[in-house]
């Protein structure tokens, strides 16, 4: 029942619609205005009363997966399809049709067609590709469209420009895609036979060619060792001739044929030319014929006349017995032994010696173990000395016996490696500061102090002289920084003269440094730490060998030591002075310097270190920085939070003391490593809690004395602090020394810290 046409009963088809455009059907060819879209549908896209869409290419089932275009889903697809197709051989009189089996390939990214042809052997008809790539029409009266995916099957005619092919099978895998797309496939199908071709294959079958050729199969032994060459060292005893001298050659075996290569070993200075080759790549024989062979003689063929004729022409047959042939024989690798003879034509050649993979090989092939050499010749004469000639006080010593060394002048090379590892790195300064004093009889030169550095990287030293009030003398830098040389040797001489090294530095040593002698009283705890790290490379600062000297004192020395430690500690707690301990030490008769008594106190003793007030060293710091006007701190603080990624509040100590750095912060070196281990946690640094409490403008700290900025003035102790060794625990060093030894033998190291 149809509802009246009332306001509100008619249904209204534009409900749900967004697209309410227009196509174009009007366009410009050749300059004529045509109807052009003919094809192209209504308004909105719909299509209009009796139109259908023809598709343009294979519509697939949508996967599970993403939406991929075809070309990249389709990549490197392709379906196989096996054909035929049926030619017409008009005026031949052997054949009135002809089969051509074929492939059609289908691409499954843009639906095109390929045809190829396979090559037969002596076909005479153009094959191979028979149609190119590309999209072929559907037949009349639809040749308005293209093949797609569905119009393929099994044992079915198409049509592909007027040629008609037969599908007769395809392979598995176009077999899984038609099926899985729902595509019932037929059953293959055979291809005809083709009676021209039959016939073809029984006249080559009953052919019997008259000159029937013998196979030499050499391609498994080329395939096998291509590439695979036996080198044998060899002389040629040339004494005979006259001005003849034993000649060296470098004899090759190839594997691959058998042939044979020799190079000759011309020495510089021979007076010999330089020829590419003593022997060409070749078959060497074993026996060398007087005559040379008439052409023809050698031969891979021996024929014999069995019928001669001047009507009829000649005949001949193939000799399978080879009565006729000539035998020669050559060089095999069976042949070839160290001590063994080579005959290169006429040239008596004896194999001295083979490389490493020609003994490998003779020793899995034939099982050979003796490859002793063959000596012929003397032994090479020791190169004579290069004698240098002496410095003649021009630039550095290495740079003048560099330009001896070669007429293309170079600098002298340093030690790279040393540099990079040894430069400064973080924390690690990687210099050895010892305080020391001059040796003089001049009472104001005597109570100068110096501060020697020896920087590990190049084996330089600098001296720096701490200033000292109402003395009259001016501190700062006393030497520069380089290498010094020891002292005592020749200025003008052809060896290289000796510098001071890091194990020469070391307390109670005394050092001449340009013709001025120090005497070095003390090291910072940096430069202990570190000797006694790298023990190795620090004999003064190795426990063990400090200990093996004392097991060396006599017993009853080892007597007077026992009392002398018991008298000295009435309450027997186990502990003595340092200075009780070190005044003995010194004067046992075993060679221990200051710097080994200092290691061997450090060792059994408890260090005593007082721990320096937070708040003074922050009072101290903004002091430092309200004298110096240093004002970036904001800045300071936006450059922390770029830096933390993480937005923790905290940084590595590297990356805090690098930016501290980068904005030259004007506090010592040991001021701000102590602060930054204070406001450290596991290496990571609270920057918030360091820039408040060095922020002079918003929290700023009561005054500092004058005594206390001292303190953090220079990265050093004071000359009137006190020792860091105060107690030893002497129990534990005489277990060591003398108990533990009597037990293993092994020095153990006790420390009652």
């Amino acid at each position: 029942m149809a509802l009246p046409f009332l306001p509100g009963s008619s249904p209204n088809n534009r409900l749900g619609k967004e697209r309410f455009h227009k196509s174009q059907h009007f366009d410009y060819s050749n300059g004529v205005p045509m109807l052009v879209g003919s094809e192209k549908p209504g308004i909105g896209g719909e299509l209009l009363i009796g139109q259908k869409i023809k598709p343009k290419y294979s519509v697939y089932p949508k996967g599970e997966g993403g939406d991929l275009p075809s070309w990249v889903a389709f990549d490197k697809q392709v379906l196989c399809f096996e054909g035929y197709f049926q030619e017409v051989v008009p005026g031949a009189q052997n054949e009135t049709y002809r089969i051509r089996k074929c492939k059609i390939y289908f691409y499954l990214e843009d639906d095109t067609i390929q045809v190829v042809e396979p090559e037969y052997k002596n076909s005479g008809i153009p094959q191979g590709t028979l149609i190119r790539r590309q999209r072929i029409p559907l037949p009349p009266p639809n040749d308005d469209q293209f093949y797609s995916i569905f119009h393929f099957n099994i044992n079915q005619q198409m049509v592909l420009y007027s040629h008609t092919f037969t599908v007769t099978n395809c392979d598995p895998f176009t077999k899984n895609f038609l099926t899985k797309l729902g595509v019932r496939l037929n059953d293959p199908t055979t291809v005809p036979d083709d009676p021209y071709s039959n016939l073809r294959e029984q006249i080559e079958k009953s052919m019997k060619p008259l000159r029937p050729y013998e196979r030499h199969d050499t391609l498994k032994q080329f395939l096998d060792h291509d590439r695979k060459v036996l080198r044998f060292f060899c002389f040629w005893e040339d004494t005979e001739t006259v001005f003849g001298d034993p000649r060296e050659l470098i004899l090759h075996y190839f594997l691959a044929d058998d042939t044979v290569e020799i190079h000759e070993v011309i020495p510089p200075n021979s007076g010999r030319d330089t020829v590419p080759k003593f022997l060409r790549r070749s078959k060497l024989p074993k026996h060398t014929q007087t005559q040379i062979k008439q052409p023809g003689v050698l031969t891979n063929r021996t024929v014999l006349n069995v019928f001669a004729s001047k009507n009829q022409g000649e005949r001949y047959i193939l000799d399978n017995l080879k009565t006729g042939a000539v035998h020669e024989e050559f060089y095999k690798d069976c042949d070839l032994m160290l001590g063994g003879e080579v005959n290169v034509w006429g040239r008596r050649v004896i194999i001295s010696d083979c490389d490493n993979f020609t003994k490998d090989y003779y020793r899995f092939k034939y099982g050979i173990e003796d490859f002793t050499p063959v000596q012929y010749k003397a032994a090479p004469l020791p190169k004579p000395s290069r004698p240098m000639p002496p410095y003649n006080g021009f630039g550095s010593e290495e740079d003048s016996l560099s330009s001896c060394q070669g007429l293309l002048l170079k600098p002298p090379q340093k030690d790279l490696r040393k540099f990079m590892e040894k430069d400064r790195s973080g924390l690690n300064s990687n210099v050895l500061n010892f305080r020391a004093k001059m040796v003089t009889t001049d009472q104001v030169d005597r109570d100068r102090v110096f501060i020697i550095s020896f920087y590990l990287c190049d084996d330089s030293i600098s001296v720096f002289e701490r200033p000292q009030k109402n003395s009259g003398v001016l501190g700062g830098k006393f030497l520069e920084r380089g290498r010094v040389k020891k002292p005592g040797q020749e200025l003008f001489k052809s060896q290289l003269s000796e510098y001071f090294a890091a194990q020469d530095l070391y307390v109670g040593a005394t050092v001449c440094l340009n013709n001025r002698h120090f005497q070095l009283l003390n090291a910072d705890e940096y430069t202990f730490n570190y000797m006694e790290q790298h023990a190795e490379e620090f004999p003064k600062a190795n426990v063990g060998t400090i200990l093996s000297k004392l097991r060396s004192v006599p017993e009853e020395k080892q007597s007077e030591i026992r009392k002398f430690l018991s008298l000295s500690d009435p309450g027997n707690t186990g502990f003595i002075l340092y200075e009780s301990l070190r005044g003995l030490l010194m004067g046992l008769e075993c060679g221990l310097s200051e710097h080994e008594v200092l290691v061997l106190c450090r060792c059994f003793s408890e260090s005593d270190k007082s721990e320096v007030d937070v708040g003074l060293m922050l009072a101290v710091a903004q002091d430092y920085l309200r004298k110096k006007h240093f004002e970036e701190l904001p800045e300071m603080a936006r450059v922390f939070t770029h830096h933390d990624r993480h937005k923790t509040g905290r940084l590595s100590t590297k990356e805090t003391r690098t930016i501290c750095k980068a904005f030259q912060l004007p506090l010592p070196e040991n001021l701000l490593r102590g602060l930054l281990s204070k406001f450290a946690d596991s290496d990571e640094v609270d920057y918030h809690a360091f820039l408040a409490g060095i922020n002079w403008l918003e929290h700023p700290a009561p005054p500092v004395m004058p005594e206390d900025i001292l303190k953090f003035d220079l990265n050093w102790r004071s000359e009137d602090s006190e020792p860091t060794v105060k107690n030893v625990n002497y129990s534990a060093l005489l277990h060591d020394i003398f108990i533990n030894v009597s037990n293993d033998g092994a020095p153990t190291a006790t420390t009652s810290a």
